[in-house]
Formats: structure tokens, C-alpha cells, sequence
């Protein structure tokens, strides 16, 4: 899902430009933007490598140290991303095209070669981080990897569909069950990293038992990898733990599927109300 939802993202934006310019007649400047589009993934997964082999030769308090910061910064980054795509998905098309003709009319093709460079870059470095932070909280990182790997190609499957024009998305609706789905990933990252947090002495306090989920996640079955490995779940949630997902997850989860007005809707929220005629007395 991580790898689905972030990488249609980036497939999306890096479309709607390759589209325009490819409209355009600029293949000069469609040619670049592949060219930083490769640069950008390459900067993504050196800074994954990094990162990697950074926590790897930490001692283990300061490796739990370092995964509660990762897995903060990558709800930070998601959480972003929920709230920016519901605003603009939409009309993100219209937007792009707009930006597009706008640079060209300036005479300036780099500003879209920029954009797609950042648009993967930005979708990239948030995958990196928060694929890092769920493969530390899983129970099985190589199978982790291959179902992220399955995302992205599906992604750049459904991503070319929609350049060529044969997939037909409503993205409004897309982005919202996928938000949905990554909240609730986003919360159980919440809840490993205050476990990490208090494996690293950072947290002692509110460490009472708050549930027994023993009996729905048994360690080694797939049950227990999908809550646990996915959505960190733990089969002894601590109070900490409880509070700080359950705080995450229901305002997030009910911003992200209330219905959005149509901008008819809000524009008839916003006129006055018509002023009542007085009836005519009757003589």
C-alpha cells in the first residue's frame, strides 16, 4: 500500500508534465525530465542505504533511539501527504497544467524538469523513510520489501495507463481509502515508536498493561505479521501505547473520510441568504 499510494503519487505528477510537453512538441525537455526523474531515485535510494547502515552500527539503545525518530518523522511526512493530497487531488491536473504553461510561456522548460525532479525526490525520500520505519517494526523485512516492490510496479503500471489515457481513476476517492489505509498504518508506527521510545529510556511512564490482544496476535502467524509487522499492533499494548493511537487515529480517520464539499456546495454555503419579502398586506 505504501508503495502503491506514494509511488502513483510521483507517477501522476511526472505523467501530467511528460503529457504536457509531450503535447507541446518539447521532447528536448521531456528528455530531461526523465533524466531527473533518475536522479532523483537514485538520491532516494542512497539516502535508504544510509540510513540503513547508520541504525545497523548503532548500540541497540541508541538503534531504538534512532527507529523512534525515523518512525516519527515518517508519520510527520505521511500525515502531510494525507492532508495535502485530499486538498488538492482533485484538480491536481488542472493545477499542474496551469504551472506548465506558465513556465513555457516564460520561455523556461527547467522549472518542469524541477518539478518533476522534486515531485519524485519529495514521493521518494517519504517512501525511503516510512518503508524504513516498517521494515524495522516487521516481523519478516524481505517480504516487507517485495510487497513494496509490487506497489511501485503497480503504481508505474497505473501511472503510464493514465498517461496514455487507457485507466480511468477517480482520484478523489482513490487517495481517500488509500489515506484511510495509511492512516492506520501511520498510528501503529506511532505505537512502535513509543515501544522503541521506551526501549530507549525515553518513555517510562503511563508502561501498564492496557490489553491483552494475546489471543489475536500469536507470534509467527500471519495474523500476528499483518498486526504487528503492518499495523504495530502488540499483543500487550501498554497505555501509552493505546493513548497515542487511538489520539492519531480517530481524528485523522474521520478528517480523511468526511465527505468533501463540491466547490458548487461551498459557494452556495457562502452566499447570504436570500432576504424574505414582506407579504402584501391585504386591504
Amino acid at each position: 500500500m505504501i508503495g502503491l499510494r506514494e509511488g502513483l503519487e510521483a507517477a501522476l505528477i511526472v505523467g501530467i508534465i511528460a503529457g504536457f510537453l509531450a503535447n507541446q512538441g518539447r521532447r528536448d525537455a521531456l528528455r530531461q525530465v526523465w533524466v531527473g526523474v533518475g536522479i532523483a531515485v537514485l538520491i532516494c535510494v542512497a539516502v535508504g542505504v544510509a540510513l540503513e547502515l547508520l541504525t545497523a552500527d548503532l548500540p541497540q539503545a541508541a538503534q531504538e533511539g534512532l527507529e523512534t525518530l525515523i518512525g516519527l518523522f515518517a508519520v510527520a511526512m505521511v500525515t502531510y501527504m494525507i492532508l495535502w493530497m485530499r486538498r488538492h487531488a482533485r484538480h491536481m491536473r488542472v493545477e499542474l497544467e496551469s504551472s506548465a504553461t506558465a513556465a513555457l510561456a516564460r520561455g523556461s522548460a527547467g522549472a518542469l524538469v524541477g518539478m518533476a525532479f522534486l515531485a519524485v525526490l519529495r514521493e521518494g525520500f517519504e517512501t525511503v523513510v516510512f518503508l524504513l520505519a516498517a521494515f524495522q517494526a516487521s516481523t519478516s523485512p524481505l517480504e516487507a520489501g517485495g510487497g513494496a516492490l509490487l506497489g511501485v510496479i503497480l503504481a508505474v503500471v497505473l501511472g503510464y495507463g493514465i498517461y496514455r489515457g487507457g485507466v480511468r481513476l477517480n482520484m478523489a476517492r482513490f487517495f481517500r481509502i488509500t489515506g484511510a489505509v495509511l492512516v492506520i498504518v501511520a498510528a501503529g508506527l506511532l505505537m512502535t515508536a513509543a515501544h522503541t521510545a521506551h526501549e530507549a529510556g525515553w518513555i517510562n511512564f503511563g508502561q501498564q498493561q492496557a490489553a491483552d490482544l494475546s489471543w489475536l496476535v500469536q507470534p509467527g502467524t500471519p495474523i500476528s505479521s499483518l498486526l504487528t509487522g503492518v499495523l504495530g499492533i502488540q499483543p500487550f499494548p501498554t497505555i501509552v501505547e493505546a493513548v497515542i493511537w487511538l489520539v492519531y487515529a480517530v481524528p485523522m480517520l474521520v478528517h480523511v473520510l468526511w465527505p468533501q464539499r463540491g466547490p458548487a456546495s461551498r459557494r452556495r454555503a457562502s452566499e447570504p441568504a436570500p432576504t424574505p419579502q414582506p407579504e402584501p398586506t391585504r386591504g
